[in-house]
């Protein structure tokens, strides 16, 4: 009988523990590289070049405004002609997917980590992680939240200062807190 890593469960979304070595030492690496990303100047191809270093998978034509702030970097994928604004948060203990002409507004913070919901067991320590994937030719206003375990649909608007706290179909505009389909466009 083999037993999973703290790293396989955290990935399969199971309950698993932080403070392993092994996730500490992959956070302290990308928070390094995340750091040295946040003082480039703004030169394009070294932007990009750190950005291939930090993230799981990156289309062409990506930026990312500093600054700029992951867990780990080595789970999230961006398609091509990806934007996110000033100040924005990926918490990747599980994969972030976004495709391809995705634009984030400044601020945006999108969660896969999580904690479990009884506070018996959330106090022991054990926290998860769970899937975000946003399709193709989505715009997420600024100072939005996304929750973790959720699909964004291909084409869909999200407006500023929405909190996405279940998944939002494709070729909608949708908004507010807790986020909901205002029309289908």
């Amino acid at each position: 009988m083999s037993t999973k890593t703290e790293y396989q469960k955290m990935v399969a979304g199971e309950l698993y523990d932080a403070g392993d070595a092994e996730l500490v030492e992959m956070r302290t690496r990308a928070r390094e590289m995340v750091q040295s990303y946040n003082q480039t100047g703004y030169d394009r191809q070294e932007r990009t070049r750190a950005l291939q270093k930090i993230l799981r998978k990156t289309g062409s034509n990506i930026d990312i405004q500093t600054p700029f702030y992951c867990d780990y970097g080595c789970h999230i994928s961006v398609g091509n002609n990806f934007f996110a604004n000033f100040n924005c948060v990926f918490l990747d203990c599980n994969y972030i997917q976004m495709g391809d002409n995705v634009f984030l507004g400044p601020n945006v913070q999108v969660y896969a980590a999580t904690h479990p919901l009884v506070a018996a067991e959330r106090i022991k320590g054990p926290e998860l992680a769970l899937p975000v994937i946003i399709g193709d030719n989505v715009w997420i206003g600024g100072g939005s939240i996304i929750c973790p375990g959720l699909t964004i649909g291909n084409n869909t608007t999200i407006g500023a200062g929405s909190v996405v706290v279940k998944s939002i179909p494709p070729d909608v505009l949708a908004a507010g807190n807790p986020c909901r389909i205002i029309k289908t466009l």
